[in-house]
């Protein structure tokens, strides 16, 4: 059983910045998907970004293209997502999730593809 907690949300003014983290118990030899999605009230889930084991493929949505970046630490099981120039419609809980193994950039973005989750974390955005 994969563990994954995300931290790091919390309150920011409009175009401050968070990073969140993601610590995912999971074994490094095996190649697995780190992915980022996001809740807020009233709507769907729906992903944020998402990076293949290596680091090397990213893939992220439109609303946060050029303003968040993914990136992982494999040697501590780890992944962030840095929150740049954030905006009110940026809040809602956000949640890390654990594919087992690759996707593709339009594969990532389905949620039930994604075995484990994290409990998620706050992150509200004031205007």
């Amino acid at each position: 059983q994969v563990q994954v907690t995300e931290s790091g949300g919390g309150l920011v003014q409009s175009g401050g910045s968070l990073r969140l983290s993601c610590a995912a118990s999971a074994r490094t030899d095996r190649s697995y998907t780190l992915a980022w999605f996001r809740q807020a009230p009233g709507k769907e889930r729906e992903f944020v970004a998402a990076i293949s084991r290596g680091g090397g493929t990213t893939f992220y949505s439109d609303s946060v293209k050029g303003r968040f970046t993914t990136s992982r630490e494999n040697a501590k099981n780890t992944a962030y997502l840095q929150m740049s120039d954030l905006k009110p419609e940026d809040t809602a809980v956000y949640y890390c999730a654990v594919l087992d193994g690759a996707c593709t950039r339009i594969s990532c973005r389905d949620r039930r593809l994604y075995g484990h989750w994290g409990q998620g974390t706050q992150v509200t955005v004031s205007s």
